[in-house]
């Protein structure tokens, strides 16, 4: 059965990791990642636009329907621009009140038509709310699927403000930390471009979830709770 491990596990498995070290090594630098819930929507095209601006490269955790089906070229660019292209189930269904064969539908149907897309299935995911189990945790090391959760969230589900929601994720940013938002909520897009500049000003390296972690490579079904 899979385990519980923090994002910084690759201190741990430096030493014999198969993985290799992406464009910074975060053993020694301030790294930290954002990573973007439950789109593609209307704003993650201009999103995108904005992490092209500032050469950041983000985790994208999506949705499967009215979200991948409906934005397929989105999906395509979040890919070719070299952002890490994750999954998020495909409605967004609390994965722990599921059986088993849902569970799995919600994770391979998304997997599959991202892979349709990008001609490549994701390594991570991400249950909604942060609830997994050891049944989701065992379909997900079937599936190949890496678990990550998050060190930081601005809650901006709740919130159009988007100094709000720059000033909780400030508060709450750490070395080796992950930044949950989501790129469907009006307020959220306009905050990053201010929350990169802040966050560059106190000396971080951005970086995707894979590359935090590197040299170790996410496990299969592991839950990383940075």
């Amino acid at each position: 059965m899979a385990t519980t491990a923090p994002a910084s596990a690759r201190d741990e498995a430096a030493g014999d990791a198969k993985g290799v070290l992406g464009p910074v090594d975060c053993r020694t630098a301030k790294c930290i990642a954002l990573t973007f819930d439950a789109g593609p929507g209307e704003d993650t095209p201009h999103l995108l636009d904005v992490l092209k601006e500032k050469k950041v490269h983000a985790t994208f955790f999506l949705l499967g329907a009215n979200h991948v089906l409906k934005y397929p070229d989105t999906v395509r660019r979040i890919a070719d621009e070299g952002h890490e292209v994750a999954n998020h189930t495909w409605s967004h269904k609390i994965l722990t009140d599921r059986e088993p064969d849902e569970i799995r539908a919600e994770l391979e149907k998304t997997q599959d038509a991202i892979a349709a897309v990008t001609g490549k299935k994701p390594r991570l995911m991400r249950p909604p709310q942060g609830r997994t189990d050891a049944t989701v945790s065992e379909i997900s090391e079937d599936l190949g699927l890496s678990q990550i959760l998050w060190s930081a969230t601005a809650k901006d589900y709740a919130t159009t403000d988007s100094a709000l929601i720059e000033k909780r994720i400030l508060d709450q940013a750490s070395r080796d930390g992950i930044i949950l938002l989501h790129d469907i909520y009006k307020g959220t897009v306009p905050a990053v471009p201010h929350l990169i500049d802040a966050l560059r000003e106190r000396g971080y390296t951005f970086v995707t979830v894979p590359e935090l972690m590197a040299p170790a490579e996410p496990e299969p079904g592991t839950v990383y709770r940075p």
